[in-house]
């Protein structure tokens, strides 16, 4: 029996996945979690035979989180289930230690076919996002990443990355907080970032800030 701990912050996700399990014989859902501190948490006191995870939780996240839980268990494997589908992200969750990535309009019998493989040893990814990888999309010169962005999407990037919130920068930009969100939201989807420390980092990387 294959043991899965799913963490996601949506429920509606997470009663799902509870349908999509009880569909196999030989996977059983062992737990579930909200968030990353309290994923943590949990694989520090239980074993599991795989971890299905989202990547965009409250707490540790992204790729900092499959490092972290990488640090805890070194042997349990990592399937993400993401709404994020570029192939920049998927190239970072495996270079971070992920067994497999799958987006979360896969079919049923996708889902459960990776965690086989998965819990297995191997690598399962998405056929269309293997394709991205193998074909180039992903490990493009990071430094171009930024280039991507709108003039105002830009302005936004430099201020996040600087620390300024939401509400800051909708009074320094005099525009308002939704269109700031909706700013950041396009600027982590185009540079495949999910976390603010990821989008620090590239910042500084690339000498757009001091530090």
């Amino acid at each position: 029996m294959i043991r899965v701990l799913v963490a996601d912050d949506h429920m509606i996700v997470r009663q799902g996945l509870r349908r999509v399990l009880a569909m196999a014989d030989d996977i059983e859902l062992a737990a579930e979690v909200a968030n990353g501190r309290d994923l943590l948490k949990k694989i520090e006191i239980e074993q599991f035979d795989l971890l299905l995870t989202d990547m965009n939780m409250p707490g540790a996240n992204g790729v900092e989180l499959i490092q972290q839980v990488r640090e805890l268990r070194p042997a349990l494997p990592i399937l993400v289930l993401s709404m994020h589908a570029e192939a920049q992200l998927v190239g970072r969750a495996i270079k971070a230690g992920a067994t497999g990535y799958l987006t979360k309009d896969s079919e049923p019998e996708m889902i459960l076919a990776a965690i086989r493989n998965c819990a297995r040893g191997l690598h399962y990814i998405h056929p269309e996002l293997g394709a991205r990888l193998l074909f180039g999309e992903s490990y493009a010169d990071e430094s171009a990443l930024h280039e991507r962005l709108s003039d105002r999407e830009r302005q936004v990037f430099l201020l996040l990355a600087k620390g300024l919130g939401i509400s800051q920068i909708s009074e320094k930009l005099h525009i308002s907080g939704k269109t700031v969100s909706t700013h950041k939201f396009r600027i982590m989807q185009k540079m495949g970032l999910s976390s603010m420390s990821e989008l620090v980092r590239y910042a500084l990387r690339n000498h757009m800030i001091e530090p």
